[in-house]
């Protein structure tokens, strides 16, 4: 979950500009940075059943590996049998997995390149310090991503963590000086009428937790603010996000550890009556790496589709996830709640629409352009006027 935050926060508002420059260059995607074969480059020599399948295979693995992180850390966050009230431990040991997996692929890149392909790590104590920034606001994205799930239903989380698109944009004019497109802030607009519908729909069924919409809302502004200081972070590890992920990680598993004592969860650890048995540790370690493969997942997804289409499969990947919770947790739900999550999910499909259009409207004006000024006829410098 936490990794699919980080990267579809970057992938709002920044994904398009990669697409845009793929269809300027026949339609190639880099795949710079992402594990996987060696030969999982050659997709032109693929035939349209072939492509239909792989795509078919990689966004089913999306929504398998997506929707399994939420429900498997439901489980660990608020689950009666647990009975564990440790969210920054889960957090810090999904962390910590994810550093381990790191160091593995980058082992296994060495020893076996052509099955491989993964950047080589070597730990940089400046790179560290330069990537500290992000890594704080990671450390909150993740924290408050964990604990809005522990006191939501994974019913009411989408919802709840509805709010990242118009942090984008408002951060995107305060901070970057980018204006909005009327047609944008109109999609915004939606997305908080469904949020407070939502919240007042979730009241009105006696249980909702005004802690975990605080910490929903935290959360979205976490992710925003991550998307944007990633663009300034990411050229320190030169601009490849596995090696990103590994810095990012290993700075978070350290700032853990005072979190940790502070919010006395090493007590509570310790006194964890469930503590040495294989079936706990089975599942933390799960969510580990399911934590790491969504990052993986999901950048194979924009690859053998566009950023476009992954926005699209993430949105209809929530409302099949709140159907299976309703399902799963055989709850009812009056029409004015699913109203609201049809707002929230239309006004987030409507604003990458928009978002799309304009970015393609404005790379189209960038081609005519520069074709009108090479179709310029080159005046001689001996020539008289």
């Amino acid at each position: 979950m936490k990794r699919q935050q980080m990267v579809n926060g970057i992938v709002k508002e920044t994904a398009e500009k990669s697409s845009m420059a793929s269809s300027s260059n026949g339609g190639a995607r880099s795949s710079r940075g992402l594990p996987g074969p060696a030969g999982a480059s050659q997709e032109g020599s693929l035939s349209l059943s072939q492509k239909f399948i792989q795509i078919t295979l990689v966004v089913t693995a999306y929504w398998t590996v997506s929707i399994s992180m939420v429900f498997i850390n439901k489980y660990l966050l608020s689950s009666p049998d647990l009975k564990l009230d440790a969210p920054l431990f889960v957090t810090f040991y999904q962390c910590s997995v994810t550093v381990l997996l790191c160091l593995l692929l980058s082992v296994l890149s060495r020893v076996a390149p052509s099955l491989v392909s993964f950047p080589i790590l070597r730990f940089d104590y400046k790179i560290t310090r330069e990537v500290l920034p992000l890594s704080v606001v990671f450390v909150g994205m993740i924290t408050f991503n964990n604990l809005c799930l522990k006191n939501v239903g994974v019913a009411f989380y989408t919802v709840g963590r509805s709010l990242t698109t118009v942090f984008n944009v408002i951060l995107s004019y305060t901070i970057l000086k980018q204006t909005t497109s009327i047609k944008a802030i109109v999609c915004c607009t939606i997305i908080i009428s469904g949020f407070i519908l939502g919240v007042d729909q979730e009241g009105n069924s006696g249980v909702l937790s005004y802690m975990g919409v605080i910490y929903g809302i935290l959360a979205s502004l976490c992710v925003s603010l991550n998307a944007i200081f990633t663009k300034k972070v990411l050229p320190s590890v030169d601009n490849n996000l596995w090696k990103l992920m590994f810095y990012n990680n290993v700075n978070a598993v350290v700032l853990f550890l005072p979190l940790l004592l502070i919010n006395g969860e090493i007590i509570v650890i310790r006194d964890f009556d469930k503590l040495y048995t294989f079936h706990f540790w089975m599942m933390m370690s799960v969510s580990g790496v399911f934590g790491f493969m969504i990052g993986f997942i999901t950048g194979l997804q924009i690859k053998v589709t566009s950023p476009l289409t992954h926005n699209i499969s993430g949105t209809a990947k929530a409302c099949a996830q709140t159907i299976m919770a309703v399902m799963y947790f055989r709850e009812y739900k009056t029409s004015l709640w699913w109203l609201s999550n049809a707002l929230v999910l239309g006004g987030s499909g409507g604003y990458t629409h928009v978002r799309r259009t304009e970015m393609q409207r404005q790379h189209d004006e960038n081609v005519k352009a520069r074709a009108a000024e090479d179709a310029k006829p080159l005046r001689s410098p001996n020539s008289v006027v």
